[in-house]
């Protein structure tokens, strides 16, 4: 499907990313969660695959696509900011990829969603729609970035731990700042074990190569069979 939409705002998320929300204007758009789409801002060289950020339940609801994309003033390794500004026309085409949230209620009761830098789009697709659809059991959440400003919707997990409807672990791998509180280095063992059920629990994790490697690995050692783990790597 391919739609062509004003984009209703941009905000910055990271000092590399901006988050941007595509009216729909009552049109339909139907996804899966964690699924893509290509975008393609009125101005923009090529077209950019990024994941779908808002679950569908939340695009029902808003009447809005939102993304979660890379910003480079340059434009050479993403948008150029002056390209998603407010009423910009934007080429939609998709949904595509398979790194989706079961379409059937799955007999685990546990989730646990891994992420890397901007990994954390379609995680927080399914995410929310575990919430939305009230899905039993515990989600867990686990953001590792190379330092505090980078990672993109902090406020909204960190209100979400405050409630009591996720258990939220952020981790740093580089530079920190004298106010940071959450976690530091790579995520390890004991931190995966916290949050999992093996048996239980279905772990989709998303990120650079080497993080989904690492952590596939690791929740295998810790019980978690093959088929309940489910990764994208960029």
């Amino acid at each position: 499907m391919i739609l062509t939409l004003p984009i209703r705002d941009a905000e910055p998320a990271t000092p590399r990313a901006h988050i941007i929300r595509l009216d729909l204007q009552g049109q339909q758009f139907p996804y899966r969660p964690g699924q893509a789409a290509y975008v393609q801002p009125a101005g923009a060289v090529k077209r950019r695959p990024y994941s779908i950020a808002s679950a569908p339940e939340e695009t029902a609801h808003h009447g809005q696509l939102e993304f979660l994309v890379q910003t480079d003033a340059s434009g050479t390794f993403g948008l150029s900011p002056d390209l998603i500004k407010p009423g910009t026309l934007a080429t939609v085409d998709g949904a595509m990829g398979s790194f989706v949230f079961p379409a059937e209620h799955p007999s685990e009761q546990n989730f646990l969603f891994v992420a890397g830098g901007t990994g954390i789009a379609p995680l927080r697709s399914m995410l929310w729609h575990a919430l939305l659809a009230e899905r039993p059991g515990r989600i867990g959440l686990i953001y590792s970035v190379r330092s505090p400003d980078e990672f993109a919707y902090r406020q909204e997990f960190e209100r979400l731990e405050a409630q009591k409807r996720i258990t939220f672990h952020r981790t740093v791998t580089r530079g920190t700042s004298d106010d940071w509180t959450g976690g530091q280095g790579r995520i390890d063992a004991s931190c995966l074990n916290g949050m999992i059920d093996p048996g239980n629990t279905i772990c989709f994790v998303c990120g650079p190569p080497a993080l989904v490697g690492d952590i596939s690995t690791q929740l295998t050692a810790l019980g978690v069979r093959k088929d309940q783990i489910r990764i994208e790597q960029w």
